[in-house]
C-alpha cells in the first residue's frame, strides 16, 4: 500500500462514473492517496446516494455530462489532460437493460467508444483501465470458472452490451492506442457489495431497504451462485493494474477480479450472512422466478491477477458481508458516510499489509 501511495500522489486521474457506487469509493480512496481527480458522469440515479452523502464533489472536479455526447466528452478529456483513466460509467443493471435496451447499448457500447476515441491525440494519457463485468462471458451454466481467454457473449442486453464493449476496447487498443503509447486493459469484476449502494434490483441494497422499513425481503433466485466481493477488492485491483500498465505495456489485456473460486456463494448464503448482522429481518425465498432470464451460475478464475499483479482477496465472504452491514447500520445511526468509507479503506490497507503473499 506504501507503493500505491507513492505512485498516486499528484497523478492526474480521470474517473468516469464517479457519481456511482464503485466510482465514489474509488474517488475517496484516490484522494486519500493524493491523486488529482476529475470526474465525468451523470447525476446520481438514487436517493440516498454515496456521492451526496460522502460529499465526493469536494474530492473531485466534477463534470455532469452524458458519455454518449462525444463532443462534450472529448472537449473535457482534452482540457484536463489526464495521465490515467478509469472508465466506470455505464448502465450497470441487468433488469434495467430489459426495460430500456437501447439506452443500455448506447451507454455501454457507444459511450465506451466515445471515450476511447477522445483519448486519441492526447499525449498525457499513459494508462486506461476500462471496467466491464464478469457477465461478459458466454455463460454455459457450467461449474467451471471463466478465464480471460474464454468466449464472450451475453443473453440479456446488459451482458451483451458489456461483451460488445470488450470488442470495442480491444479494437481501439490494437488499432490506435497501443501505437500512441497508451496502455489499455479491461477489468472484469464479480458481484460487488459494500456500504453506500442504493441501486434498485441489487441484493444488499434491496435487503437494506426492506429491513430498514421492517418489510419482508423477497428473493427471486436464492440458488444463483455469484463471485461476491467487497468493493475495495476490485478497486485495489484496478489501481494495482494501472500502476502495472504505467511501467509495462506487456500488461495490456483483460483481467478477472473476484474471490477465490471456493468463495463463490449463492444468493441465499449471502442473505443469511447478512441477516445474522441485521436482526430482526424477514426473508421469503421464491422458488419459481417469473422474471426475465438471469444466469444461475457464474464463477471467475483469477489466477492471472494473482500471478501478474501479485494480488489476491484479503477478506472472506463472511467478512465482506459483515463490513457491508455494519456500514449501513452505522450510517443510519448518524455516522458520516465519508468517515465510514475511510474507516473501511484504512482497515483494508492494514489487511493488505498483513496478508501473506
Amino acid at each position: 500500500m506504501t507503493d500505491l501511495s507513492n505512485f498516486w500522489r499528484g497523478r492526474r486521474v480521470l474517473i468516469t462514473g464517479h457519481t456511482g457506487f464503485k466510482g465514489g469509493w474509488l474517488a475517496i480512496w484516490l484522494r486519500k492517496l493524493g491523486a488529482d481527480l476529475t470526474g465525468i458522469a451523470l447525476q446520481p440515479t438514487t436517493k440516498p446516494n454515496l456521492f451526496d452523502l460522502a460529499h465526493i464533489d469536494a474530492e473531485i472536479k466534477s463534470h455532469l455530462i452524458d458519455i454518449r455526447d462525444y463532443a462534450k466528452l472529448s472537449k473535457i478529456v482534452h482540457a484536463i489532460q489526464p495521465e490515467i483513466i478509469f472508465h466506470l460509467a455505464a448502465q450497470p443493471l441487468v433488469r434495467s437493460s430489459y426495460n430500456d435496451p437501447l439506452h443500455t447499448y448506447s451507454t455501454n457500447v457507444m459511450g465506451t467508444a466515445n471515450l476511447l476515441e477522445s483519448m486519441r491525440g492526447i499525449d498525457s494519457i499513459k494508462v486506461a483501465v476500462m471496467v466491464t463485468t464478469d457477465k461478459v462471458y458466454h455463460n454455459r451454466e457450467w461449474h467451471y470458472p471463466y478465464r480471460e481467454t474464454d468466449s464472450l457473449g451475453g443473453y440479456d442486453p446488459y451482458s451483451s452490451s458489456k461483451a460488445a464493449s470488450e470488442f470495442v476496447i480491444e479494437s481501439y487498443r490494437r488499432s490506435f492506442l497501443q501505437s500512441l503509447g497508451i496502455n489499455v486493459a479491461s477489468a472484469r469484476a464479480g458481484n460487488v457489495i459494500g456500504g453506500g449502494d442504493w441501486s434498485q434490483d441489487r441484493l444488499i441494497p434491496d435487503a437494506i431497504r426492506a429491513w430498514q422499513a421492517k418489510l419482508q425481503l423477497q428473493i427471486r433466485q436464492p440458488r444463483s451462485i455469484r463471485p461476491w466481493q467487497h468493493v475495495l477488492e476490485p478497486l485495489h485491483g484496478y489501481m494495482t493494474l494501472a500502476q502495472k500498465l504505467w511501467k509495462n505495456s506487456d500488461a495490456a489485456g483483460s483481467y478477472n477480479f473476484g474471490p477465490l473460486t471456493n468463495e463463490s456463494a449463492s444468493v441465499q448464503q449471502v442473505i443469511e450472512l447478512a441477516r445474522s448482522d441485521f436482526s430482526p429481518s424477514e426473508v421469503f425465498y421464491l422458488e419459481d422466478n417469473q422474471g426475465p432470464h438471469e444466469a444461475c451460475y457464474l464463477a471467475l478464475e483469477t489466477a492471472k491477477v494473482r500471478e501478474t499483479l501479485g494480488i489476491h482477496p484479503v477478506w472472506s465472504l463472511a467478512e465482506n458481508v459483515r463490513r457491508t452491514m455494519v456500514w449501513y447500520q452505522a450510517q443510519s445511526n448518524g455516522v458520516e458516510a465519508r468517515e465510514l468509507c475511510l474507516r473501511d479503506i484504512a482497515n483494508y490497507e492494514t489487511a493488505c499489509r498483513n496478508s501473506p503473499t
